[in-house]
């Protein structure tokens, strides 16, 4: 969950658009979703899926991600907040 700086809605969108089509084309990626809050624009959530805690690990390594997240879009936001859940039982 992520919340944008004031005016910057369509970067967030943006840069989400591009990073979730680089990760989508990953080897272990099932799903990749990114959405903006109906009630609260200012919101992004999103919604990833990888075949094994690997392939989410080396996710985090591409140069896509260090990219896209570690360096464009953590300027644009004012909080953030990551949680990483496991497998359904």
């Amino acid at each position: 969950m992520c919340h944008r700086r004031a005016g910057a809605a369509d970067a967030v969108r943006e840069l989400l658009a591009r990073h979730a089509a680089a990760s989508c084309a990953e080897p272990g990626c099932l799903q990749f979703d990114a959405h903006q809050g109906i009630g609260n624009p200012d919101e992004f959530a999103l919604v990833e899926r990888y075949e094994s805690q690997a392939a989410f690990a080396e996710h985090r390594r591409t140069r896509h991600f260090r990219r896209n997240v570690e360096t464009e879009l953590v300027v644009l936001l004012t909080a953030h907040s990551w949680t990483v859940f496991g497998p359904a039982l």
